[in-house]
């Protein structure tokens, strides 16, 4: 944890987290003091219990001190995903201190058509059976060896959901394994996939998969593909394609050696001496280790005791794990790395840059941390339309920025003419008093994935009676969004007509009520149901029938050719000749 420092007689550094002891210790004031202002503000947190910047600002302020954040964000001038990009190439052709690096490799393909199966051949692992909801949730990177060169993979999700995901996969990958089941061919994220390989110019290799199932026909896989623009070497393209099997591990070792060759075709090189540059493929909040971050060295070296900065983390490297938690003191070029030091989770997509020293990366970070802040505490304005319009607000927490963003992209596409999801904050991490307060003054509901409230904030949250709904599936959760948003909607009117009467006779004529007689001229008139009046052709008025007789019998229903007598309730006067419209209505929920 970021350490407490007084800077001056009435000035506290602050950082994200503290316990209540550690900021009695920092303020010279007892601990009963810092827990009765606690209490004074509707929080009740124990000793050791940890509240949040903002929470301890309140206090502090209430106790008579300023305060102000320990540096937490981003660098001046941060490299973003893309001036990386432009970096390298840049790189490439200045031609200096370049040395021969492992192809980065992703493999893509529609959901269910083989893509974490064959993930888990190539590694020797399952991680299908390990995740919730059974699909790739976070990307993550893992290398192997073929004849003692290194091939590193980047994975990324399928399912449709998560496009946003699969393309940053795409934009750090040399190479695209494009996987297409031989029993079902090209689908819809398949030609999501063709069409971005051909923007962006991707090598390729496309492996057929499943071709041992008895209904798999490859040839007829490779007519779609073709169809698309994907031709094969042995139809005159530039396409290799491998048909395998990665349920039975069949021809796996061909795509790893067909990975290679393209890889040697392409030459891929970058520069090992120069600082290194990483891409944050993912991070959380570890109970125990703090921020982990799992990074993509691009170029350069990453070593143990660097000072780095990521977006809106900083810190110094303190350990440095391969993908199988193996310990390393460097890093080099096409790298997979967890890195432990960081002061915050780092954002996905965040670069990591090596600085001078920690005071420089605190020094460049503190004006970005304050319009960070700003603007999570800012939401975007209203229009008219929406002010109108009902709406549902939430606040959302998940574990990492993967699902925080997954999650993000599917409820987005969400749409209705009726309502509208407003989303007041987001974040990592557990959900703490600040998230509660937030909610609290926006009304909203906060739903947390993978995350839990912390003690206080679930105090807080139930004092001030604040929901908090958390899910470990991202699927139930969006479901269970849809239909809290669904009950907002206006119920849909469903009529039913049940047969008309034709009104012969006025027997009874009172203030509110009359008794008239007459045939069913089509279908039948039931008991208690609604009346429409009818006459000449237009509606005149409408009301409920009291009573159905017939032959002077009560009757619940009188079908089609049958008189009858009817105890009209309702204001308008029925007249001899008018027709009576006997239908019933039914209010029926919506559905998104």
């Amino acid at each position: 944890m970021t350490s407490v420092t007084q800077e001056s007689a009435g000035n506290v550094s602050i950082p994200s987290s503290v316990t209540v002891k550690k900021l009695s210790e920092l303020l010279s004031v007892p601990v009963a003091s810092v827990i009765t202002e606690l209490m004074k503000n509707g929080i009740l947190a124990t000793i050791n219990e940890e509240i949040d910047y903002d929470t301890a600002a309140i206090i502090a302020s209430d106790l008579g001190f300023e305060t102000s954040q320990a540096g937490e964000d981003i660098a001046e001038g941060a490299l973003t995903l893309e001036g990386l990009n432009a970096l390298l190439v840049e790189e490439q052709h200045s031609g200096k201190n370049l040395a021969p690096r492992p192809p980065i490799v992703t493999i893509l393909g529609h959901v269910d058509h083989g893509k974490t199966t064959l993930l888990d051949t190539i590694r020797k692992a399952n991680v299908a059976a390990g995740e919730a909801g059974g699909i790739t949730q976070h990307i993550s990177a893992y290398q192997v060896k073929k004849h003692k060169q290194l091939i590193t993979f980047v994975d990324t999700p399928g399912h449709e959901a998560f496009s946003a995901m699969r393309k940053r996969g795409l934009s750090i990958a040399d190479i695209a394994i494009l996987v297409v089941a031989a029993d079902d061919g090209v689908r819809p994220q398949t030609k999501e996939v063709i069409e971005y390989l051909k923007e962006h110019k991707l090598p390729v290799i496309v492996a057929i998969n499943k071709i041992d199932k008895p209904e798999a026909k490859p040839e007829r896989v490779k007519q779609e593909l073709a169809e698309h623009g994907v031709l094969f070497e042995e139809w005159g393209g530039d396409t290799m394609c491998t048909e395998i099997s990665a349920k039975n591990n069949i021809n796996i070792d061909k795509l790893l050696d067909n990975i290679l060759l393209l890889a040697e075709v392409e030459d891929f090189r970058a520069d090992q001496k120069r600082d290194g540059l990483a891409v944050i493929l993912e991070s959380h909040l570890d109970p125990q280790k703090g921020p982990v971050a799992t990074a993509l060295v691009r170029t350069g070296t990453l070593k143990v005791g660097q000072d780095v900065t990521a977006g809106v983390a900083f810190g110094r490297i303190r350990h440095i794990e391969d993908f199988s938690g193996k310990t390393l003191e460097m890093a080099g070029p096409s790298v997979p790395a967890t890195l432990y030091g960081f002061n915050a989770a780092p954002q996905t997509n965040d670069i990591v840059q090596v600085v001078g020293s920690k005071g420089l990366a605190r020094l460049r970070s503190k004006e970005a941390l304050l319009k960070d802040t700003a603007k999570s505490k800012v939401g975007r304005i209203q229009t008219e339309e929406e002010i109108e319009m009902k709406k549902l607000s939430i606040l959302l927490k998940a574990d990492v920025q993967g699902s925080l963003e997954a999650i993000d992209q599917i409820l987005s596409s969400i749409h209705s003419e009726e309502i509208v999801l407003e989303m007041v904050g987001s974040g990592v991490g557990n959900i703490t008093e600040s998230d509660v307060r937030m909610a609290e003054s926006a009304s909203a509901l906060i739903v947390g994935f993978n995350t839990i409230p912390t003690p206080v904030a679930k105090r807080m949250a139930e004092n001030g009676h604040i929901s908090i709904e958390t899910y470990d599936i991202i699927y139930k959760l969006v479901e269970a969004i849809k239909e809290k948003l669904a009950a907002l909607l206006p119920p849909e009117i469903v009529r039913t007509d049940f047969g008309r009467l034709s009104v012969l006779a006025i027997f009874k004529n009172g203030k509110h009520d009359m008794i008239v007689g007459g045939r069913v001229s089509e279908g039948k008139m039931i008991r208690g149901t609604l009346l429409e009046v009818m006459r000449d052709g237009e509606i005149v008025g409408k009301g409920r029938m009291q009573n159905l007789q017939q032959n002077k019998q009560n009757a619940d229903e009188v079908n089609q050719g049958n008189e009858c007598g009817v105890v009209f309730e309702g204001n308008i006067k029925i007249q001899s000749g008018d027709t009576l419209v006997c239908y019933k209505e039914e209010e029926k929920r919506r559905s998104l």
